[in-house]
């Protein structure tokens, strides 16, 4: 069996060798990566989402870990929503990567021990399934992801699993029904947001559903956008 959280770092690019320093340095070292050898850091939602001109990741969250970037920026919005604040207001600065982990009693678990290997899954399955929604992968699309993953150090189970998940149909009921609290539902919604950006009807489409079936108020669906876009900064070639 495969490691799902070390997948779901993988699926953002975050697994670097030997990066160290201050957050800041981590990002700059993978960001850095990724330019000279995008397979090499793990980028596979940049493998997934490169078929499309301009829909690269290039958020600085990205780079922080996966689950340190989904709960940190989820905790983050969560917050800012409890205390009322307007959106975007009282967030991380554009282009800034600094996010504190989430205390320990806020129900957003930041650290791998702390996450269970199928929640893990389910923010995997979140991130491919928004990939997924303006529809673009077909079959000759996901041969060739494949083709591109198959030299990305992936184990054979988690490129079967990623196989798997391309050619069946998004199954948007289990992804939900995996949510047991709120905090988690704000996760998944983080997680499937900071894949994407919205550019179609679609994609669009398709986070509206998933808030509306996950039962997150649109403030706290505004506060997740706001904070999520401003911890990206633009594609650069």
């Amino acid at each position: 069996m495969f490691d799902a959280k070390k997948l779901l770092d993988q699926f953002l690019g975050s697994q670097v060798p030997g990066a160290g320093g201050t957050v800041r340095d981590r990002a700059t070292q993978a960001t850095q990566l990724a330019k000279d050898n995008p397979l090499a850091s793990g980028a596979i939602a940049a493998v997934l989402l490169g078929t499309k001109s301009g829909r690269q990741l290039a958020g600085n969250a990205a780079v922080l870990g996966g689950l340190a970037a989904i709960a940190g920026l989820g905790y983050q919005a969560y917050k800012n929503y409890q205390a009322g604040n307007t959106p975007g207001g009282a967030t991380v600065a554009k282009g800034e990567p600094e996010l504190l982990p989430p205390p320990a009693d806020s129900g957003f678990a930041s650290a791998p021990e702390a996450v269970s290997h199928d929640f893990a899954l389910t923010l995997v399955r979140a991130m491919i399934a928004a990939s997924r929604a303006d529809g673009h992968i077909d079959e000759a699309e996901r041969q060739h992801i494949m083709d591109k993953l198959s030299v990305s150090g992936l184990s054979a189970d988690a490129a079967a699993f990623l196989e798997g998940e391309l050619a069946n149909p998004v199954d948007i009921d289990a992804i939900v029904g995996a949510a047991k609290t709120e905090e988690e539902r704000v996760e998944i919604y983080t997680a499937s947001r900071l894949t994407i950006e919205p550019e179609t009807r679609a994609e669009r489409g398709y986070l509206d559903l998933l808030a509306g079936r996950l039962g997150l108020p649109d403030a706290l669906v505004d506060h997740i956008e706001a904070t999520v876009s401003a911890a990206k900064v633009p594609a650069t070639a």
